[in-house]
């Protein structure tokens, strides 16, 4: 490792690991930006001068496979980084179908893992597809990436909530999490009773979808209906809209559960990858949208209370330093598509309108890959008042998943108009 090397993390190298013939390891943020968007020479000069605060995204990989580091890229060329996709303009009918192609292509690993594909659309937008690998940014260091080097200047963030840890809190924690251990892995560690719809052997080709809702208007309706959070509000309107594809494509609804990551970075921190996960059985069974949404509410309420994301954290952490070998096995157990059917990540993007270069995003969607045994994934970011979702599937085991995003979106303003009634 030379003298300026970062080693790879944990989390950083188990997600460099994840890639393989079938599994891309980036993420990707599709940036629709309006009429007046600038061109690929000024979106390279803008973004070089500003990549002095974001020097994580001039670090290739290096060092050996078993022990990776980021180092000093020394022949970095951001003309290689920020490209002009070489088409007529597309319709914005067609941008998914765009989407999926370059998402479904590989990063040079010889450079710095990202790279924004500026594609014109036949109406004057422009969408900037910007693939970022995981094992650089998860989606909150991708954000804090977006805010140093895309967006113009914008109002500072309010500062994330700090809890001292003192030492009678730590010996209160200490007592809770002894408390609560076996719930946790009662409920963590728990079986769908059958076979994942999403379950199945991936190939390599994607198709993507998208949908937008009123964040306010979910956020207003969840709390008016049950008391619930955006994030509860969010899982409720996917389990409407996943119950409503498995039994148009499946029948039989069974039973699915959800894996729903969760940011634990702090304030000023400025790792690429630093979040956790608790797990939840999405009640498909029930048909009614406000009960769907109660259930959620009381499931993650105890994995909030009981702070299961943090527990596994702990858990894996202290694994790992006790036996790599019980961590990988506890890893693997996870991952299996018995424990969880689909990830449905939320993400906090910009609190107000944005633009680049003058130009204003109208809107901003983010793109996660699947699994090996994971044929769907769910993102969602927020863009002041719009939460924008994100499909990715591989359409040989999941059919039409634009049905899900437009299923999304009717599940949004159902509750909204439930709670108005």
């Amino acid at each position: 490792m030379t003298a300026t090397a970062i080693p790879l993390g944990q989390a950083d190298r188990a997600i460099l690991a994840l890639e393989g013939p079938t599994v891309a390891g980036h993420t990707c943020k599709v940036v629709l930006v309006g009429a007046g968007c600038p061109g690929v020479e000024d979106l390279r000069a803008s973004i070089g001068a500003r990549l002095e605060a974001a020097p994580a995204l001039t670090r290739r990989l290096g060092g050996p496979a078993d022990a990776p580091d980021w180092e000093p890229d020394p022949d970095f060329d951001v003309a290689a980084h920020v490209v002009e996709v070489e088409t007529a303009p597309v319709p914005r009918a067609a941008l998914r179908a765009e989407v999926a192609r370059l998402f479904e292509q590989r990063l040079d690993r010889s450079r710095p893992l990202w790279r924004i594909d500026s594609v014109r659309l036949d109406d004057g937008a422009t969408a900037l597809v910007w693939r970022l690998h995981h094992a650089l940014a998860d989606g909150t260091a991708s954000m804090r990436f977006a805010r140093a080097m895309l967006w113009d200047a914008v109002p500072a963030a309010e500062p994330l909530p700090h809890q001292p840890h003192t030492a009678a809190g730590a010996e209160a924690d200490e007592q809770r999490r002894q408390a609560h251990l076996a719930a946790f892995l009662r409920r963590e560690f728990a079986r769908s009773a059958g076979r994942s719809p999403f379950d199945g052997r991936i190939g390599t080709r994607r198709q993507i979808a998208f949908a937008s809702v009123s964040l306010g208007a979910l956020h207003d309706a969840g709390k008016a209906l049950a008391g619930a959070t955006l994030n509860d509000s969010l899982l409720a309107v996917v389990a409407g809209a996943l119950r409503a594809w498995v039994q148009h494509h499946h029948g039989d609804l069974g039973g699915v559960r959800v894996r729903v990551p969760v940011s634990l970075h702090h304030e000023g921190d400025d790792a690429g990858n630093r979040d956790s996960f608790f797990s939840v059985a999405l009640p498909l069974n029930e048909p009614d949208p406000v009960a769907r949404l109660r259930a959620v509410q009381e499931a993650t309420s105890v994995r909030k209370a009981d702070h299961d994301a943090e527990e596994m954290d702990r858990l894996l952490r202290r694994l790992g330093e006790v036996s790599p070998r019980l961590s990988r096995l506890c890893a693997r157990i996870e991952d299996s598509p018995r424990h969880f059917a689909v990830s449905v990540s939320n993400v906090p993007g910009p609190r107000t309108p944005v633009g680049v270069l003058g130009a204003p995003v109208e809107s901003l969607h983010s793109v996660a890959e699947i699994g090996r045994r994971h044929a769907l994934r769910v993102t969602a970011v927020s863009m002041a008042d719009t939460l924008c979702l994100g499909f990715c599937a591989d359409p040989g085991i999941v059919e039409d998943v634009q049905a899900m995003a437009d299923g999304v979106e009717r599940g949004a303003a159902e509750l909204g108009r439930l709670a108005g009634a």
